[in-house]
């Protein structure tokens, strides 16, 4: 029996909190240090921040059926979207506005491990 597009949503919804931990878990396990975790803004919404000495990461989790549509998940939309909430975020925070900020991805898929890519996409692109 093929699940209805309501149920779709609920798995989909569901394995991207599981990949959003699992994303912080691998972080955690190089040396960074979670500092935001669902962090909303009119903008859209951070999966993770995370920061190590003077890099702030805005880290967008994908899980994916394979690590390269995890990879090839993030459109040049949600890039500026992704952008435009970091400076936002940035901004709101005096202590975080002399770090270097980048925008990563992880991406997620079965049996395979964690693939951190740092500075997935420019800031200005």
């Amino acid at each position: 029996m093929t699940p209805n597009r309501h149920d779709r949503g609920r798995e989909a919804h569901r394995r991207g909190h599981s990949g959003e931990w699992l994303a912080a878990a691998w972080l955690l396990l190089h040396g960074w240090r979670i500092v935001g975790f669902r962090v909303r803004t009119p903008q859209g919404e951070i999966d993770l921040l995370a920061r190590r000495g003077r890099v702030l990461a805005v880290v967008e989790v994908k899980h994916r059926r394979t690590v390269d549509e995890a990879l090839a998940a993030v459109g040049h939309v949600q890039q500026r979207r992704l952008a435009k909430a970091a400076a936002a975020v940035c901004a709101q925070r005096v202590r975080w506005r002399n770090l270097a900020i980048r925008l990563d991805l992880i991406a997620l898929a079965p049996r395979k491990w964690p693939v951190h890519v740092p500075d997935a996409w420019r800031m200005d692109g």
